[in-house]
């Protein structure tokens, strides 16, 4: 039977009256993620042990049953890519600094074992560097300048914090420091001459803005749904994009209070300010965010994709290979927005967005396209769609444009009410060919 308190700090639940899905299991993002931290704390990763499991899954190795063989080379291939990446951090960081300190083959010791560290700690420190500036190649990027900076400063740990918030605290300072060179703020759309964009208000653009595959949210097993929840906070492409309006130290604020779960100190000695300074951010940062988000959501908590959601998606892109306006127009909501970052096209409204699409799927129109296939995929907890095209007089399908999808969760049908449209460079990351 599920608890009616928070088994973290004893509060009662919100009530659940008429709402159905899964019930909150916590009483706040903050004791979720407190939770969540104290069940994974890694066991240590080393680079022996690494290379121990790897002989252990291929001594495993057997060609019969097909299942078996197919699931322990899946599991060896994890780890070989694990190691692999251990190694490259390990030479990276070497070549980038310069900064060995002792003699072979002690040096490679210490810097295997620096790698292994900061491998356990990659997925979750790439995620709060994508929600701290809302771009996946810029937070692959920083990754790299967090590992850098700590092994240059790695004679400075005293051990005094775990190994994760140090490594937060310098990742937390690397994106701080790329949010002062860049010093952007989102903007608003502009009419382009010539086109129809509807008669709502133009949205507001963030240029930089860029999908991020479930696939990589730091989920271990046996801890779905629940971690996955965890893992998808404040990544949903509405709520980050909201983030992307605060003022850097508002941003990072809440990034680490509300979405990571740290305390008032923990955050403050992260970001070398008082605690009194970041309960002053936070109380600026979160009416600013809520002025953002869509009338229909009062706070920045997940909303999982439904299976109604599923069967809209699916009939969504049965539609696009159809080629059936018609059959696609019935999916939107009357207000749908459609948004193209980092072009400057956007659509208010289901007559200008069909007629935008009218232009490249008819076959007599002039600027016909071609055909289109379309897979399904994951990005930032939403349902989304890699879509395909071969152009006439062709014989492959090329990646075209990954269509990230929000539903109407108060209307009756979950119709689509924003398709958020990205270019096609990051297929490969959410495992989707570049070719069909």
């Amino acid at each position: 039977m599920a608890t009616d308190v928070c088994p973290v700090c004893g509060k009662p639940l919100a009530a659940r009256a008429g709402r159905t899905g899964r019930g909150s299991v916590y009483c706040s993002a903050a004791c979720r993620q407190k939770a969540y931290r104290e069940r994974r704390q890694p066991e240590g990763l080393t680079v022996q042990g690494l290379i121990d499991d790897i002989g252990r899954q291929a001594g495993r190795l057997v060609p019969q049953p097909a299942d078996v063989l197919y699931s322990t080379v899946a599991e060896l291939s994890a780890s070989v890519a694990q190691l692999r990446r251990v190694a490259r951090t390990a030479r990276d960081t070497t070549e980038d600094s310069g900064d060995s300190v002792t003699p072979a083959p002690v040096t490679q010791l210490a810097e295997t074992d620096f790698a292994a560290l900061t491998e356990q700690y990659r997925r979750e420190i790439q995620v709060h560097c994508y929600r701290m500036t809302g771009s996946y190649d810029e937070a692959e990027d920083l990754v790299q300048e967090t590992f850098l900076r700590a092994w240059r400063a790695r004679g400075g740990f005293q051990g005094r914090a775990s190994a994760r918030t140090w490594l937060y605290r310098i990742a937390t300072n690397a994106c701080l420091d790329l949010l002062r060179r860049t010093a952007r703020r989102p903007q608003r759309y502009e009419p382009v001459p010539g086109m129809n964009h509807g008669a709502g208000e133009p949205p507001a653009r963030i240029t930089w803005l860029q999908p991020y595959p479930d696939d990589e949210l730091p989920v271990e097993e046996g801890e779905l749904p629940e971690a996955s929840a965890v893992s998808r906070e404040t990544l949903e492409l509405v709520l980050l994009a909201a983030i992307q309006h605060l003022p850097a130290r508002q941003r990072a604020a809440f990034v680490l209070r509300d979405a990571l779960g740290l305390t008032a100190a923990e955050t403050a000695e992260a970001l070398e300010m008082s605690v009194a300074s970041v309960n002053s951010a936070l109380q600026r940062a979160r009416p600013t965010l809520r002025a953002h988000l869509p009338r229909e959501r009062a706070d920045w908590r997940p909303v999982a994709p439904t299976r109604e959601q599923q069967a809209v998606l699916e009939r969504y892109m049965a539609a696009v290979e159809r080629l059936d306006l018609d059959a696609m127009a019935a999916l939107l909501a009357e207000d749908v927005v459609l948004t193209m970052p980092p072009n400057p096209f956007w659509f208010t409204g289901r007559d200008a967005l069909v007629d935008f699409v009218r232009v490249s799927l008819d076959p007599a129109s002039p600027a016909f396209l071609g055909h289109w296939r379309s897979l399904p995929t994951r990005a930032n907890g939403q349902l989304a769609v890699g879509n395909y095209v071969r152009r006439p007089g062709t014989s492959v399908y090329r990646a075209q444009v990954m269509d990230v999808l929000r539903f109407d969760t108060d209307g009756p049908d979950d119709r689509i009410v924003e398709i958020t449209s990205f270019e096609p460079h990051l297929f490969p990351a959410f495992g989707l060919p570049l070719r069909l």
